[in-house]
């Protein structure tokens, strides 16, 4: 059935103006959702495809493969639209590459990286960020970071670990070590164990909100309704640092905490943070920073947002592990059908928060 011509209803010629506005721009972004066919050269195709443009009168539009194939149609061998995307071989490629990074023993180059995923250095440099929102060299780094955070539990002693985990020497680790583990690689391995972490409760319209922050920066942020439950939490977290409750200068921190927690829509939010985590799940945080204020994105969105597509369960997991409320909103990630899921600090906070940003993105 062809639709570019059904004009009987508003709503056809509506869906019809948004098809050729789709094709004139090439968008990736309707692939799947139509394809268009071709009289003059009896193909059809995506509506991204880079083929030169057909003449108006010669365009059929079709809502899947099947329809175009039926009225006598063949895929283009250009955007081969009876295989996967273009988005998804890039993902699946990126991913490719994520695994092998992870498993390799010692770190492959950026031309190994590329020839795996069969692109160029440069043209794979570009896209590995775009998928992921790192560059592959930071990929890598943090790559390192999880594996020494997982030996620094098990290794003899912190220099087995980071040798065990493919630096080339101790130095080049500790020249970032804090920025990885929040933390040295000594007191992460012992819980925070000579780590001083600030900390001090406030109240929002939310409940109870725990801020708490090392040398470096926020490091958690907590919501809840009984404060000593929060302190608990932050002390499950780090068992071993010497917490210390914030001065009158840490007050300031936690009262713009509280103005976040308040307009979550914020932009002048700048506190810097101390973001912990696996590299997984620095991922899944950054690519949750990126979501617009007032905007949702389903786990599915954001586990394909950084090349890895049938990770929905292990983003849902990196979700709920988000230790920074608000300044990392994972509020923002709904189930595919746009209904509320789970929230470490409640559906209820969860569902004021977006309404907050709502109302606040239409003003």
């Amino acid at each position: 059935m062809t639709v570019a011509l059904d004009t009987s209803t508003p709503e056809a010629t509506q869906a019809e103006a948004e098809r050729w506005e789709a094709l004139r721009r090439r968008d990736p972004a309707a692939d799947g959702r139509f394809v268009y066919a071709v009289r003059s050269t009896g193909v059809y195709c995506r509506p991204s495809c880079a083929a030169r443009p057909a003449r108006p009168e010669n365009v059929l539009f079709y809502a899947n493969n099947a329809e175009a194939e039926q009225a006598g149609f063949r895929p283009c061998k250009r955007c081969r639209p009876d295989g996967p995307s273009q988005s998804d071989r890039r993902a699946d490629a990126v991913a490719r590459a994520c695994r092998l990074i992870e498993q390799a023993e010692e770190t492959p180059s950026l031309e190994d990286l590329a020839t795996a995923a069969e692109m160029s250095p440069h043209h794979f440099h570009r896209i590995f960020k775009q998928v992921t929102g790192v560059t592959p060299r930071a990929y890598v780094q943090a790559s390192r970071a999880t594996r020494v955070a997982g030996a620094l539990q098990q290794a003899g002693s912190v220099t087995e670990a980071i040798y065990e985990a493919g630096y080339g020497s101790s130095g080049r680790f500790y020249e970032s070590a804090g920025a990885r583990l929040g933390m040295t690689p000594t007191s992460y391995r012992r819980g925070g164990v000579g780590e001083t972490i600030r900390f001090a409760v406030g109240v929002c319209s939310l409940g109870s909100v725990l801020v708490a922050a090392t040398g470096r920066g926020v490091c958690a942020i907590l919501l809840g309704d009984d404060p000593e439950m929060l302190l608990r939490d932050l002390q499950d977290r780090f068992p071993n640092a010497e917490l210390i409750g914030g001065d009158s200068d840490f007050e300031a921190t936690v009262a713009r905490v509280v103005g976040l927690v308040e307009a979550p829509g914020t932009t002048g939010f700048t506190l810097p943070l101390d973001i912990g985590g696996t590299a997984f799940q620095q991922r899944v945080w950054q690519a949750l920073r990126a979501i617009p204020a007032g905007r949702t994105a389903s786990y599915a969105e954001i586990a394909a947002a950084i090349g890895e597509p049938a990770a929905v369960r292990a983003v849902a997991r990196a979700c709920g592990a988000n230790p920074l409320a608000v300044a990392i909103p994972c509020h923002r990630v709904v189930r595919s059908d746009g209904s509320l899921s789970g929230y470490r600090w409640g559906v209820e906070r969860k569902r004021d928060l977006l309404n907050r940003e709502s109302k606040e993105a239409a003003q």
